[in-house]
């Protein structure tokens, strides 16, 4: 417990400078004004926003991502409450609630309910990576490459059951991420594979063109598609602090849905999206009156609210611990590790204690911010919300293109972008989730390299994955999962879920 007392207080050394500190609040403030525009979630948000963390250090990269990240989280709240089109996945059940309370003159309550409840999760959230930290490090450590494929292929399973439609199309799009990953050059032989004689390709294709191509110009063209119907919220705002009654019935739900959020967050392959669902799910059925909830019922904001938060910060527990990145965000987040020169994993903790512990620090810094600069920017959002659409949009893109020539100075990347930019609104239209393509795009190099050194190290067994006792579980659990998720029962039950 004082070990880690102090490294938390090593965390909020590092996190509390002028600069990282600066870092974080820009983060938060730019992640809720692009997150608050219906429809842009978290991952285009930090898509689109990953190229302005390239010319700064690591720590500081990574607390303004991490800052947009919670900031994007925040602003699709905001929108669901007051808008009623949820930013994100995990906004959707708030707007069940959240709108009610709105178009009953209880917007303010519904946006600080859920601000407070965000802030209470992130705390606890925040004790919980730090706790679990080094521990789990410590286990990471006695992984070998055998070890690592196999942790890889379980968290590949895991996004496939987790992610939303058919787990055909979610196989389909972890395979073609993998397929992807393998553009390039082959660094052991030097052999250039599929690149079909392009000079471009011969260096593989960019993170940042793949994410802000199928995230961010995929959801511009989306939102184009779709008539503005914006449901913005006429009435007044109101208080926005919550009363006694209301902090009685909110309680409960908010300690149940961290407690779920935060357990959920953890599992690979986007546990996260499942908390919100499982948080109102569970306050429904043991509500004395469960014909309130969608009728404006606090407890439907409070709970998912809290769930959502607690489980986008454990989330980042896989992440540090073992590399292994759970969701599409972290996917994200792992590009911008990589491209800052940082390998995710358990060394990370060892050799870089400021990046890790100062990472996890500004999590709760960046909660207290959110608190502190959204609750009385409420009206500016607002004001934001009544823009319309199309004069956004040309904005949005500029903004894009010139972020992604910044990377490289490459008109083709660009290029690249818009054409990734049209294969993802095609993926779309056909009803093919996106996120598990870039989970497995990012975890396919690292998948390939802990294979080659696994066999190598067999002498080309492939017997090793089975034969030593840590790989071998893993990839039980990766069978059991897809074998329980193709049965006819459970598949049906995953339907209901996503279709809610």
């Amino acid at each position: 417990m004082s070990e880690m007392f102090a490294n938390l207080a090593l965390g909020f050394g590092v996190a509390l400078t002028l600069k990282n500190v600066a870092l974080c609040f820009t983060g938060c403030l730019v992640g809720t004004l692009i997150g608050v525009l219906p429809g842009v979630g978290p991952i285009a948000t930090i898509a689109m926003l990953l190229p302005i963390t390239f010319g700064l250090d690591p720590v500081g990269a990574l607390i303004m991502l991490a800052g947009i990240y919670y900031g994007a989280q925040y602003g699709g709240s905001t929108t669901a409450i007051l808008v009623n089109i949820p930013g994100e996945a995990t906004s959707v059940v708030t707007t069940l609630d959240g709108h009610q309370m709105a178009r009953q003159g209880r917007a303010g309550v519904a946006l600080g309910t859920a601000a407070l409840a965000s802030f209470f999760a992130g705390t606890v959230a925040t004790m919980v990576i730090a706790a679990l930290g080094a521990p789990l490090t410590k286990l990471a450590l006695l992984f070998g490459p055998a070890e690592y494929f196999s942790l890889m292929v379980m968290g590949l399973c895991f996004a496939v059951v987790l992610a939303r439609g058919s787990i055909l199309k979610a196989f389909c799009m972890i395979m073609l991420g993998l397929l992807l990953s393998t553009v390039g050059t082959d660094l052991e032989t030097g052999q250039e594979r599929m690149t079909f004689g392009f000079p471009p390709l011969s260096d593989g294709i960019d993170f940042a063109v793949l994410a802000m191509g199928v995230f961010g110009f995929a959801e511009v063209l989306r939102n184009l598609e779709n008539p503005e119907t914006r449901d913005v919220v006429r009435t007044k705002i109101g208080r926005l602090l919550p009363n006694w009654d209301d902090i009685k019935q909110s309680i409960a739900p908010v300690l149940r849905g961290t407690s779920v959020g935060a357990i959920l967050g953890i599992l690979p392959g986007n546990g996260a999206v499942l908390g919100p669902f499982a948080s109102y799910t569970i306050e429904k059925k043991i509500a004395k009156d469960p014909s309130r909830f969608g009728k404006g019922a606090i407890e439907g904001v409070a709970g998912p609210e809290a769930a959502n938060n607690a489980g986008a910060q454990t989330a980042f527990i896989p992440l540090l611990t073992l590399g292994i990145p759970p969701n599409a965000v972290m996917a994200l987040m792992v590009g911008a590790m990589t491209i800052h020169g940082i390998i995710p994993g358990p060394q990370v903790m060892t050799k870089n204690p400021d990046l890790f512990w100062g990472m996890i620090a500004s999590m709760w810094i960046g909660n207290l911010m959110l608190l502190i600069i959204n609750l009385p920017l409420v009206g500016v959002w607002v004001k934001l919300l009544q823009v319309p659409y199309r004069l956004m949009f040309p904005a949005i893109l500029i903004f894009c293109s010139i972020g992604i020539y910044s990377v490289n100075n490459q008109p083709v990347d660009v290029a690249f972008t818009a054409l990734f930019g049209l294969f993802g609104y095609l993926l779309i239209k056909l009803g093919f989730e996106p996120a598990p393509m870039l989970l497995g795009f990012v975890l396919g190099k690292l998948m390939e390299e802990k294979l080659r050194q696994a066999l190598i190290i067999s002498r080309g067994s492939f017997m090793t994955f089975i034969e030593r006792p840590i790989s071998a579980g893993l990839l039980l659990v990766a069978v059991a999962i897809l074998v329980i998720a193709l049965l006819p029962s459970m598949s049906k039950k995953r339907e209901e879920v996503f279709t809610e």
